[in-house]
């Protein structure tokens, strides 16, 4: 098994992405005969109703994970909610599934984005530099 830092995540929904504020968190790679990954997130009790329902229901969430650093692309998974532990202010939220493949990478999909916002020339070289340093968030899983 190999342990990364889990640095953001977002769950992908019909009308975009849901950004969960981490405290902290981790990233496992079960290394086994499914390509199982756990994520373990680790985060406000904010969030407590939003997982809980998706536990109750079992139902598979599709979710966007930077490893490691910032500027590392997301990957995205798809998972389901296994488990939810109250801790004195915060959750810690298990997740498992599996990788999802995408047909497009970060840089493709960003590009696409800021064509389709109209922008040209210059503008659209500087914007496209200044959202690869900072990564956004995209839904890459939608395409």
């Amino acid at each position: 098994m190999k342990t990364f830092k889990l640095i953001s995540l977002q769950v992908v929904e019909e009308d975009g992405l849901k950004e969960i504020a981490l405290d902290d968190g981790l990233i496992i790679n079960k290394e086994d005969e499914y390509s199982n990954w756990l994520i373990e997130a680790y985060t406000d009790k904010s969030y407590t109703s939003y997982f809980s329902d998706a536990l109750d229901r079992q139902k598979e969430m599709v979710v966007q994970a930077v490893i490691t650093k910032k500027e590392n692309d997301p990957a995205a998974f798809v998972t389901r909610v296994s488990s939810i532990k109250e801790l004195e202010n915060h959750i810690s939220v298990l997740l498992e599934g599996s990788l999802k493949r995408t047909k497009s990478d970060y840089a493709e999909l960003l590009l696409d984005s800021l064509l389709q916002s109209g922008m040209e020339g210059d503008v659209l070289l500087n914007e496209f530099k200044t959202k690869m340093k900072s990564k956004p968030g995209l839904a890459a899983v939608k395409k």
